[in-house]
């Protein structure tokens, strides 16, 4: 299986003046505990971590801390996360037929869900980490005025990693651009087209690191962790 790491967050709610993912959290950076959880997974054989020039050196050097056993390549990432994507699909070598993409400010996230994913993809299907809602949730206007409350059972919050067919997700990024569709994320191109996604439940722990607090409490998980 091949990985995208989506690396370059910004660090505006998160009060830093560079990429988040650069931030220290439990004495590392913040990437290279995802990049550690990647590293875990023996179904991921190929990794691709896309991000912009300002940040390459700081990336390679925590590659090579890491010092894997398998190869990790630098693909430089476009204006907005879905252009990033396209790229790091065009930079997939010739034989990869599934790949998964991961935010990379997921720190937190499990070998255990990363295989479960690769596997589900190493089926053919189209999946994405996700968790159920526990909050009630809100419509709202313009104002501010609840309009409406979806029933939350059928809610869930989408997440990553998320998981594709190789060939799918190309034609799927050639149709947003023919189209000028602009999603938030990768399945979204998916459900525009018909084509089917499923859902595979991830721990409370995958968490994306947004905000100080969220560094907090994955300083609070990674010490339970060790």
């Amino acid at each position: 299986m091949h990985l995208l790491i989506a690396a370059a967050g910004s660090g505006r709610r998160m009060g830093a003046a560079g990429n988040k993912l650069l931030l220290p959290v439990a004495g590392r950076p913040v990437l290279a505990w995802t990049l550690d959880a990647v590293l875990a997974c023996p179904a991921i054989r190929w990794i691709g971590i896309i991000g912009q020039p300002v940040d390459a050196e700081a990336v390679a050097a925590i590659v090579a801390a890491a010092a894997p056993d398998r190869p990790v390549r630098w693909i430089l990432g476009g204006d907005t996360r879905q252009e990033s994507v396209r790229r790091g699909l065009a930079a997939l070598p010739p034989e990869a037929e599934g790949v998964l993409i991961h935010d990379g400010a997921r720190a937190l996230v499990e070998p255990e869900l990363l295989e479960r994913c690769a596997a589900a993809v190493a089926e053919g299907r189209a999946v994405i980490a996700a968790t159920p809602v526990t909050d009630t949730i809100k419509q709202v206007d313009g104002g501010g005025m609840i309009t409406a409350t979806p029933d939350r059972s059928r809610l869930w919050a989408a997440q990553t990693p998320q998981g594709f067919p190789v060939q799918q997700l190309r034609q799927a990024h050639t149709s947003a651009g023919e189209r000028g569709w602009s999603v938030t994320d990768d399945a979204a191109l998916f459900e525009r087209l018909g084509l089917a996604v499923q859902v595979l439940e991830a721990p409370p722990s995958n968490i994306k690191l947004t905000t100080p607090f969220d560094l907090t409490i994955a300083e609070a998980v990674l010490a339970g962790r060790r």
